[in-house]
């Protein structure tokens, strides 16, 4: 998936957001620097999220070795609950907490789309 076609996909999100009364804000240089830096910052009706954005052309997608844990720190320091939020072509955006990603026997993070079906919430779910 190409960055441009990534962060088409974030701004969509950002606007989902924001129609429904939250205040996202897009991360700059997330992902290019060893600080932790989400995709996506979201507060609204008391609920903070630090959202980590992924749209996929396949069915899974595995993380780099840290990605996960960067999210998790951030949102540890921020006080925000750590989301992944991974868009499936032709099939829509799912939302999970990390203990619901998957976890390779290397102890590599990983969602795939019957894992995000099982594990994942929908939009509306996310923003109750």
């Amino acid at each position: 998936m190409s960055k441009r076609k990534g962060t088409r996909y974030e701004r969509e999100l950002f606007h989902m957001f924001y129609k429904k009364g939250f205040m996202p804000v897009r991360a700059a240089g997330s992902g290019s620097t060893p600080i932790p830096n989400p995709d996506l910052i979201v507060g609204g009706n008391k609920k903070y999220l630090a959202i980590e954005c992924k749209a996929l052309k396949g069915n899974s997608k595995y993380f780099k070795e840290n990605e996960i844990e960067l999210l998790e720190e951030f949102s540890n320091r921020f006080g925000a609950e750590a989301i992944v939020a991974v868009r499936f072509d032709n099939r829509g955006w799912f939302f999970l907490k990390i203990n619901k990603l998957g976890k390779s026997k290397k102890g590599t993070y990983f969602v795939s789309y019957d894992l995000a079906v099982k594990n994942g919430l929908k939009f509306e779910d996310i923003i109750k």
